[in-house]
């Protein structure tokens, strides 16, 4: 089962392309949204019946705290997104569920994230002998552990 799975931002998002079955990554990018629109719009044509879209949903904590333009404009783009897929229907999933399938808790903070997926997949190792998650950075960590979580949990 292939996923395609999104870590939407205001102005670039992260995407992983994981094999849930053989536990590969096939693709794992940070790039602006208006080519991940194209991607998008371009991929839908190949895609069939043994994929799934995941995108990471903004959701409300109650932390009490305004939102801000940038969550606004990240909004916008996982409308924009899910459009651009269609037909293919993408799942949304929401950041607590990533912490508790992955963590256990709700707590969790990136760096837990990123280490709970070590310890679950190995290292990412080095340039002469890469791990499975060697390459990953920043939020293509997110975005592997959406892709994780959705396989996982959801699915």
């Amino acid at each position: 089962m292939l996923i395609f799975a999104i870590d939407p931002g205001p102005v670039k998002s992260a995407y992983v392309v994981y094999d849930s079955e053989c536990k590969e990554i096939f693709d794992a990018q940070i790039v602006e949204n208006e080519k991940l629109l194209d991607q998008l719009d371009l991929l839908h044509i190949s895609w069939d019946q043994n994929c799934d879209l995941a995108i990471e949903m903004i959701g409300h904590y109650g932390s009490g705290m305004p939102a801000g333009k940038s969550v606004f404009e990240t909004c916008i783009w996982i409308g924009r997104f899910i459009q651009a897929a269609l037909p293919l229907a993408a799942k949304r999933v929401m950041r607590r569920e990533v912490k508790m399938h992955l963590c256990g808790s709700m707590r969790a903070k990136d760096s837990n994230i990123r280490q709970a997926l070590i310890d679950r997949f190995g290292a990412p190792g080095t340039k002469k002998k890469p791990g499975m998650t060697y390459g990953l950075k920043k939020d293509l960590w997110q975005a592997f552990a959406l892709a994780v979580t959705f396989a996982e949990a959801i699915k």
